[in-house]
This record gives structure tokens, C-alpha cells and sequence, in this order.
């Protein structure tokens, strides 16, 4: 897949499938690093999407806000952390990767601490209306968060002048699942 649509498929929070490689090396290929990426990008997708099924059926309940925002917290940790494991990826672009993808766990690790400050704030006065306040700001982080796995996608293709990880991404099982079903 082309690295420029790596955005669009990122974004997508109905994407199918999981698995891929890891690899155990201080520094992965390009594409062991980025079938990682793929496969944490996937496995949260997945988490969230299932977190967030009792909050389409639009009779919102304090229990089902909570619970969704509890997995959507413990899906964007372990999300956070996979991509941190992920290391440095073995291009002239490695570190420029490690930087952009680190930021990014930083940012939907912040992220998900506000969405549960705000949930904890809006179901805490039992209201319908904060029921509503709370879903909304569910529905706002994780379009955030789909803004930033976007511009870290933009950050990787500006730091890949050789063209290491665009390949890599075209190449790792994980990346190939992610990009035909966004």
C-alpha cells in the first residue's frame, strides 16, 4: 500500500483482523516494524469498536458508559504500549519513526485520561443529558485520536526519503489486512 493512504486505512476504526509478526531485535526490518504498527493499529481498532457496540443502541446507561470507557482505556494502553515496544525500526529514517510513533502513544495515552475524567464528570451527575455529554465525548476523542495515528502516518512518509518504510508497510501481512479493509 502506498504510504500516503496509510492515513485513511489507520483511521479506519471497522478494519478486520489481527495477528502479525513480531520480531525480537533492539532494531526490526521495516516491515517486521511496520506488520507491528499494523497489527497494534488493528487489535485497537478492533478492542474499541467492540467497547463501543452498547453505545449504539442509543438507550444510554451509566453502567455501559463506564464500561465502555474502562476497555477503551485498557485497549488505548495497551495500544500505547505495543506501540512503544515497537523500538526503532532498522532504517536511516529509524529514529524519525520511533520519535513520530512515541509521540503518538503519549497522545492517545493523555487522550484516553481525558475521556475518562469527562465520562467519570458527566455520568457522576446521573443525568440523560450527561449520559448524551458523556457519549459525545467518547465519539470526539476517538475521532482525535484517529487525527493523530493520521498525522504520525504523515510524519513517517516525510521522514522516509528512501522509501524503507513505505515498502515495509507494503509488504507486512498485517499492513496488507489493514489496507483492504479499511
Amino acid at each position: 500500500m502506498k504510504l500516503a493512504l496509510l492515513p485513511v486505512a489507520l483511521a479506519a476504526l471497522l478494519v478486520a483482523g489481527c495477528g502479525g509478526s513480531s520480531s525480537s531485535s533492539s532494531s526490526p526490518s521495516p516491515k517486521d516494524w511496520a506488520d507491528g504498527l499494523c497489527s497494534a493499529i488493528t487489535t485497537w481498532s478492533n478492542s474499541v469498536k467492540t467497547a463501543g457496540e452498547s453505545l449504539k443502541s442509543g438507550n444510554l446507561q451509566k453502567g455501559d458508559l463506564k464500561k465502555s470507557t474502562t476497555e477503551i482505556k485498557s485497549a488505548t494502553n495497551t495500544f500505547a504500549d505495543d506501540l512503544k515496544a515497537l523500538g526503532k525500526p532498522n532504517t536511516d529514517a529509524g529514529q524519525q519513526a520511533k520519535d513520530a510513533i512515541d509521540k503518538l502513544a503519549t497522545q492517545v495515552n493523555d487522550d484516553v485520561d481525558q475521556l475518562q475524567s469527562a465520562v467519570n464528570d458527566a455520568v457522576g451527575t446521573g443525568t440523560t443529558k450527561s449520559a448524551v455529554t458523556a457519549a459525545s465525548s467518547i465519539a470526539t476523542t476517538l475521532s482525535t485520536m484517529s487525527t493523530q495515528i493520521g498525522s504520525a502516518a504523515s510524519k513517517l512518509q516525510q521522514a522516509d526519503a528512501k522509501g524503507d518504510l513505505e515498502q515495509g508497510f507494503r509488504d507486512a501481512p498485517a499492513c496488507k489486512k489493514l489496507s483492504s479493509s479499511g
